[in-house]
């Protein structure tokens, strides 16, 4: 499906160094690690989350103002999300990374364009690229890379919100501009670099993720002393589909980073509007 190019989207001039000095890759050689296993956490669309045999509590949740349980509001969400992804069949955007210091000066920006079809595929084409060649490459095509091989494999599974990976809580509600969320907090069943402990807002008209924020579940390196992320959604034409993502990376004698991914310009498929379906899984 073509993608219509905005202006501003492809007029960028490589930059290309040349390589750092060897105390300059020491500390960038982490960050991979870092946002490889973030991403397995939070990189997949809301709807793409793997479904749990869980229908039946699903439709013990009552559309009242009641607040469900916790384990009843996961449950409609994951049989909500797997109607999604029965529905997605394509999509294709524009994504912008970009890692920053706390200065805001751009460190390295890579443009992609993404491109994914049904059941579990995702291809990368870069339009353009800017700043450090080193965090281009260690950080950027590696994390492309690591995506397009695990969207649909084992990796995606072990990384799933689900029951099987996450104990469950609510914590709250809370209103994200016009729509009105449970907030739920999750705690890993197990220390595993691909789980989070955090936060998970979703939508309590249509149980869609709207937003998640934490940390990850273990250490990742010596070299990281701490890391928090967070991820928007946004919701088009029934399906929420990440919106913007940000992940501040505190690393030993180099300081703290904050890596952006901008995701725009979605042109999905042109199936129905999920709404029917969604509808008839009340």
């Amino acid at each position: 499906m073509p993608l219509p190019m905005r202006n501003g989207t492809t007029n960028l001039s490589p930059n290309v160094p040349s390589p750092p000095s060897r105390r300059g890759r020491s500390g960038l050689w982490v960050m991979p690690c870092l946002f490889a296993i973030l991403m397995f956490s939070s990189h997949s669309s809301a709807q793409e989350f793997i479904a749990q045999p869980a229908a039946a509590a699903a439709r013990a949740v009552h559309e009242a103002n009641v607040r469900p349980p916790a384990d009843q509001i996961i449950a409609r969400m994951i049989e909500r999300n797997g109607v999604r992804n029965e529905l997605l069949r394509n999509y294709s955007a524009l994504r912008e990374y970009e890692i920053r210091d706390l200065d805001d000066r751009l460190l390295a920006r890579t443009v992609v364009r993404v491109d994914y079809r049904a059941p579990g595929s995702k291809s990368f084409q870069k339009i353009s690229e800017d700043g450090s060649w080193i965090a281009r490459r260690l950080v950027f095509d590696r994390l492309l890379q690591a995506e397009e091989q695990t969207a649909s494999g084992q990796e995606h599974r072990e990384s799933s919100i689900s029951e099987e990976n996450y104990s469950f809580r609510i914590a709250g509600e809370e209103n994200l501009g016009a729509r009105h969320c449970f907030v739920i907090e999750a705690q890993p069943k197990r220390e595993d670099n691909h789980l989070f402990v955090g936060k998970i807002w979703i939508d309590s008209q249509d149980f869609g993720i709207a937003k998640i924020s934490g940390r990850p579940a273990t250490k990742l390196s010596l070299w990281i002393t701490g890391a928090r992320f967070e991820r928007d959604y946004q919701r088009i034409d029934g399906f929420w589909l990440p919106h913007h993502d940000e992940t501040v990376v505190n690393v030993k004698a180099h300081g703290t980073k904050v890596f952006r991914i901008e995701h725009k310009q979605y042109v999905v498929n042109d199936l129905a509007s999920p709404e029917t379906a969604l509808s008839q899984a009340n």
